[in-house]
């Protein structure tokens, strides 16, 4: 059924696709939504319902039709920094009334106590007597690097620049840019890890007349703002990225997805790809030669689900965005049914790096199996937040206490890698190095690279609920072990926040259901760091007889 509405919904094509439809009309009365939903139907020819259906999905295609002016940070790294909702009273005072309304993360973590205010991203507590504080960039003072020639926080490319590394994509030969992408050894920086080189290769040998590059700026894990650095002070290596991949795969249109709460950014890359084509480096014959490649942004509503590739090429098509089961993988069948490459965008980042120097340069840093350099988003308890970009296999208390400077109160733990990422007790961190195997090692992931602070003053009990409360807030609903384990989770730690004991072994039932049952990473990997909690954390929690402690 889904490629069958694929196919339909690709005749009117991406510049005129369901999903910009539903934000061109986002802000219709609730009165007419019944004849907006006749009308797209009718002009994509697809059912009613699949629109309604698409429609209703997104949190920023409010229901009554007005968009939120006041909304709160519901992040994991806002959390942390305000556990006793002094933003919320500070934001009443002002206001004068009670701020109901929450946001998904804003990627301000670095400064916390984020909040919408008329539409614009602020930070900081709002004082009665000023505007807030909109914070459209991440200052030079908060991008900080351990190499001594950094790759992704170096100073911006300039149009020349560009210019000079598009010519080498245009004239070299796409086996050859492949082989240095190979040689690199990079892995995708999204969170899986996955060799960027062997996916951009299985799509390379699929024939077809139409591909796709889609970059993946739905940066949506609480505690992670790389990419939206990447894409508000270094877009043009995000760009020259995905057109060197359009280049090794054959593919002409590349897509840039990116979230909505990040309105800055889609006006710097709005900006970054006006001066290509003013510059004759986007379009038809670039450079003179037989390589067309155009780039456009489609900006998403509100859904944290579309950060997974299958979601968002759903999103991208006016589909509903949930989880699709794979095989097949998008290198053989994505958007439209046709063969797609989708990386995030310091991937896209990281290859423009190795264009730059030589996929052995790129090799050289690192560790054997996780080459290269990240980027870590350091939350606001940090003595010194902001972003850090690391060589792989840097020591983790490197990172925390010389480049992070320690913590600004008594912290007791970490959180790597967004809500789904493991939890560390801060007097477990000796061991570990900022890579791939380190952490898969010691039974947690490095995933997107935001950490988290936790302080001593969060009772896990809360914590716990709250990483349920996101999934189920966030869960796409396809799948029964992710839409309904998450709620009954959120439940059960609610219940114990309440004075009640957790029932150990229908705990454990939940996290392995969830575990084995869910269609995806987020059910599946929500059991991760919620098992960390449980097994370094267990004298917190108020358990019934029968739970070793």
């Amino acid at each position: 059924m889904s490629s069958n509405i694929s196919k339909l919904l690709s005749r009117r094509g991406i510049d005129h696709s369901l999903l910009e439809a539903f934000h061109h009309h986002q802000k219709s009365p609730a009165s007419s939504r019944e004849r907006l939903i006749k009308k797209l139907a009718k002009e994509h020819q697809i059912g009613e319902a699949q629109v309604a259906a698409s429609f209703s999905f997104y949190d920023h295609l409010d229901s009554a039709g007005d968009p939120r002016e006041l909304a709160l940070c519901n992040g994991t790294a806002c959390l942390c920094a305000d556990p006793d909702n002094r933003l919320l009273a500070a934001l009443k005072k002002r206001h004068g009334k009670e701020v109901t309304e929450r946001v998904s993360c804003l990627g301000h973590c670095y400064a916390a106590h984020a909040y919408l205010d008329r539409g614009q991203p602020c930070s900081g507590d709002p004082a009665p007597s000023r505007e807030p504080e909109i914070t459209n960039t991440i200052s030079d003072e908060l991008v900080r690097s351990n190499l001594k020639e950094p790759l992704l926080t170096t100073t911006p490319l300039s149009i020349e620049q560009t210019a000079e590394l598009i010519t080498r994509i245009t004239t070299q030969a796409p086996y050859d840019l492949l082989d240095q992408i190979l040689t690199s050894k990079l892995r995708g920086c999204g969170g899986a890890g996955f060799p960027t080189g062997v996916k951009w290769e299985s799509c390379m040998r699929v024939k077809s007349t139409t591909k796709f590059i889609i970059c993946n700026a739905d940066e949506g894990d609480p505690g992670a703002f790389s990419d939206r650095y990447l894409l508000e002070s270094q877009p043009l290596r995000v760009l020259t990225g995905m057109m060197l991949a359009g280049r090794v795969i054959g593919a002409t249109t590349g897509l840039i997805y990116l979230r909505d709460e990040y309105p800055h950014a889609s006006t710097t890359l709005q900006k970054a790809i006006s001066d290509l084509r003013a510059a004759a480096l986007l379009g038809k014959g670039i450079n003179g030669g037989e390589f067309d490649f155009e780039i456009k942004v489609i900006l998403g509503a509100g859904a944290y689900i579309c950060g997974e590739e299958t979601a968002l090429i759903a999103s991208i098509e006016g589909r509903r965005p949930e989880v699709a089961v794979r095989p097949p993988y998008p290198t053989q069948s994505g958007l439209y049914g046709y063969p797609t490459v989708v990386n995030n965008v310091e991937t896209f980042a990281a290859t423009t790096a190795i264009l730059e120097t030589s996929g052995e340069e790129y090799a050289r840093l690192g560790s054997t199996q996780s080459t290269g350099t990240k980027l870590i988003s350091l939350s606001s308890l940090f003595n010194q937040p902001g972003i850090v970009e690391v060589e792989m296999g840097t020591p983790l208390d490197d990172l925390l206490y010389q480049w992070g400077d320690g913590f600004s109160q008594p912290v007791k733990a970490i959180q790597v890698g967004g809500p789904l990422g493991g939890v560390i007790r801060t007097d477990q961190t000796t061991s570990l190095t900022l890579d791939f195997e380190s952490f898969a090692e010691h039974g947690f992931v490095l995933g997107h690279g935001g950490i988290v602070a936790i302080p001593e003053s969060m009772p896990m009990n809360r914590f716990i609920h709250h990483l349920f409360g996101f999934v189920a807030e966030e869960s796409c609903g396809k799948c029964f072990p992710c839409r309904l384990g998450s709620k009954r989770g959120e439940e059960m730690f609610q219940h114990a926040l309440d004075g009640s004991p957790l029932n150990p072994q229908l705990l454990d039932d939940l996290l392995l259901t969830l575990e084995q049952g869910s269609l995806c990473g987020l059910g599946g990997g929500i059991p991760l760091p919620i098992r960390n909690i449980l097994q370094q954390f267990s004298d917190e929690l108020p358990w019934t007889e029968g739970r070793e402690r």
